[in-house]
């Protein structure tokens, strides 16, 4: 059977245009269809419109979710940038066993999310974990982890007599536990992408900014942050999507029903996930959902329009 050369490049992309449509547009199309009705685990009991968006904007909870999500993300993505560019700029260069170090920051990423929340609740565990010990060790009282509803803020400037409530206390320290655990498994995935986007910049350039008098910091800040942009800009699009989506860590390391001490953890996803899945609430959890992918979407168009006329192909 002889195949059109027009038709041809259509039939290539055929298989990946199926499964973005099954799995991608249809749940998008859907979600939103369903957030415009009753839903719940008994079927379908009508339309009801816009109620469902009206509902989430002055449902407070959900709000508490939206702020402890913000403040996840806020700490997230920079040191999920930072930390993975020096390692990465360490990695490059003359280091004994540098094989060796790439396989052990890569062993996060590889490690399931479950075993590693599981581990890490023990390591924050107040009585018994290894992490207050050390603390003991060093004379500071040890901390309630993942139990602390308190904002770090409030914390640090609570001896100095300066009281904090509400938002501007800052994120919980359980929240804040969380984020560290977030980081520490996104680390050796960026890490690897940094990496690669290193040793693709010509060495010639670092000769011409040598014979040109450039030190480190300045061959750094004029070389290789323009050439790296390109990694860059997709480093920050995926860990801000990734952190907006966190889940397992919250699910396991501050279980049901309310998401850490006060709900300080509850973030979005886990909020939506209890409102489908625990309370059936299909229709408003679909609200959210939307709510969040007009988030993102919106987010990565502002991210595209403010940092991508600095990517330097």
């Amino acid at each position: 059977m002889r195949i059109s050369p027009k038709l041809s490049p259509y039939l290539y992309i055929l298989p990946a245009f199926v499964i973005i449509l099954c799995f991608r547009t249809v749940p998008i199309v859907g979600s939103f269809a369903v957030s415009l009705t009753d839903f719940d685990i008994g079927g379908l009991h009508g339309f009801v419109g816009l109620n469902n968006y009206a509902r989430m904007l002055s449902d407070a909870r959900f709000w508490h979710s939206v702020s402890n999500t913000v403040y996840f993300v806020a700490g997230v993505v920079p040191a999920s940038m930072v930390i993975p560019l020096l390692l990465a700029m360490l990695l490059r260069g003359k280091l004994m066993g540098k094989s060796f170090y790439r396989t052990i920051y890569f062993l996060p990423v590889v490690t399931s999310a479950v075993a590693v929340s599981v581990v890490w609740t023990w390591l924050f565990n107040p009585e018994a974990g290894p992490i207050n010990r050390v603390l003991g060790f060093l004379g500071i009282d040890p901390l309630l982890w993942l139990r602390e509803p308190r904002g770090v803020f409030a914390m640090i400037l609570q001896p100095l007599g300066i009281n904090l409530e509400g938002v501007i206390s800052g994120p919980s320290l359980a929240l804040v536990a969380l984020m560290v655990v977030s980081v520490w498994k996104s680390i050796g995935y960026n890490t690897v992408l940094f990496l690669a986007g290193l040793e693709n910049i010509p060495h010639t350039y670092y000769e011409a900014a040598k014979l040109d008098g450039g030190r480190t910091w300045s061959t750094f800040r004029h070389v290789t942050l323009p050439l790296l942009s390109p990694t860059t800009y997709y480093v920050l699009i995926m860990t801000t999507i990734v952190s907006f989506q966190s889940f397992a860590l919250v699910y396991v390391m501050t279980p049901p029903p309310g998401g850490g001490p006060l709900g300080t953890t509850n973030l979005v996803v886990f909020y939506l996930f209890r409102k489908a899945f625990d309370r059936f609430e299909i229709g408003y959890a679909s609200a959210i959902s939307v709510f969040l992918f007009v988030v993102l979407l919106s987010l990565t168009l502002l991210q595209r329009r403010l940092a991508g006329r600095r990517v330097h192909y």
